[in-house]
């Protein structure tokens, strides 16, 4: 970009703006897309915890959502459509880009005439379509969705569901992998600083997970799997490290107090920002989740050198390598907490597999899921979808 083209500006609409995985990732990408780009946030929920990650950056800025509080802020209403509209031919944005289900107003917002060119971006489903989707909302995506310049998918799983679900043109889906910054959690610091700091011996057995506590995560199954752990074939304390904040934690705080670990105890320490540390804590990693599509938690646990245990779901069994299927537990059966013991079980209680899972897993994220593959393909498609239409800057006020 010459010293004198104006910054492209981007507008990006989330149902909340919460420290979860698209949101996390958005922040890592604005980082990464530089004075190029400058960016808006509107959080249609009025939450932006995310945004303190952005604190500092002079290319970005918070915007309030239409009626936020009001009594016609709920989804689905004209009157939120029509303000998110009137919002974006305020702001004039170069590029519109709406996240998953939540943001639909603004999906139906940006299909009228003039509206800015739009990308929408889906990452997989909340608790209400964990299982099956629901049936008005297929056909609101195949609507909503059709105008769109292009819709991104971060699984392989989701873009099967767009074009066959969904029905969307080929040509309109992209698919795009969450990639992480690999070199960040390669080198695994000392275990013992968190350790120490939450009063678990240097020779306890942890294992951890990472993410928004919210129901879709299943946390209780994690907590109820590390329950049933023998603990006379693990011969140590077992404790569970659970970091991320959520509407959850009450809830599970309460189990954890009524059912904990044999010989140990469950440890919640909120959101981290720099989570290398957290991740070196750990002896395994797992993912009890009813629905994920490709999480950054995982990939993260990867990169840390961590065996892993997890529900089939997504695209987790494509993600990880080989050597890690028999530690991938199907998410249908009604013995589901009894199979993620048994998993998490084996691994604990043997280190040597553990260290060759680790080598086959850092290998993997490595190889497959860069973040700097990641930033270029969005760079490259917000590019081209800005590209039929003249910079904001030169367009002419159609208020005036």
């Amino acid at each position: 970009m010459s010293a004198r083209e104006p910054a492209r500006h981007l507008l990006h609409v989330f149902s909340t703006f919460v420290a979860a995985g698209p949101q996390v990732r958005t922040v890592e990408l604005v980082r990464a897309l530089g004075p190029a780009y400058r960016h808006s946030f509107v959080a249609l929920d009025g939450r932006t915890q995310a945004f303190d990650l952005l604190r500092g950056n002079a290319g970005a800025r918070l915007l309030a959502a239409p009626l936020a509080g009001g009594p016609l802020a709920r989804m689905g209403t004209l009157a939120r459509v029509r303000g998110l509209r009137r919002l974006m031919d305020r702001e004039r944005a170069d590029l519109v880009l709406t996240y998953n289900w939540g943001s639909f107003d603004a999906i139906l917002a940006a299909r009228g005439r003039g509206a800015p060119p739009h990308v929408h971006h889906e990452d997989g489903f909340n608790a209400d379509e964990a299982v099956r989707q629901k049936r008005r909302r297929i056909w609101l995506r195949r609507f909503g969705l059709r105008r769109a310049r292009r819709v991104v998918v971060v699984s392989e799983r989701l873009l099967q569901i767009a074009l066959e679900v969904w029905k969307l043109p080929r040509a309109r889906v992209q698919l795009i992998r969450n990639g992480i910054e690999v070199e960040r959690f390669a080198t695994r610091g000392p275990a013992g600083e968190v350790r120490e700091r939450l009063g678990i011996a240097p020779d306890a057995l942890v294992v951890g997970t990472v993410g928004h506590l919210r129901p879709v995560k299943r946390l209780e199954r994690l907590l109820e799997a590390a329950a049933r752990a023998d603990p006379t074939r693990l011969g140590r304390a077992l404790h569970v490290l659970v970091v991320g904040e959520g509407p959850e934690r009450a809830a599970l705080e309460d189990a954890a107090r009524r059912r904990p670990p044999p010989g140990g105890a469950v440890h919640f320490v909120g959101h981290q920002s720099e989570l290398s540390p957290f991740y070196a804590a750990m002896d395994v990693f797992a993912l009890s989740s009813d629905s994920e599509q490709l999480p950054v938690a995982l990939l993260e646990a990867l990169a840390s050198g961590l065996a892993v245990a997890a529900t089939d779901v997504g695209d987790v069994r494509v993600v990880l390598p080989p050597e890690q299927a028999p530690f991938v537990v199907p998410v249908e059966e009604p013995t589901r907490p009894q199979r993620l013991a048994a998993a998490l079980e084996t691994l604990l209680c043997n280190a040597a597999l553990r260290r060759s899972l680790a080598s086959a897993n850092r290998e993997r994220v490595s190889k497959a899921y860069s973040f700097q593959a990641m930033q270029r393909a969005y760079r490259d498609l917000y590019e081209e979808a800005m590209a039929a239409r003249p910079s904001a800057a030169s367009v002419p006020d159609s208020s005036s």
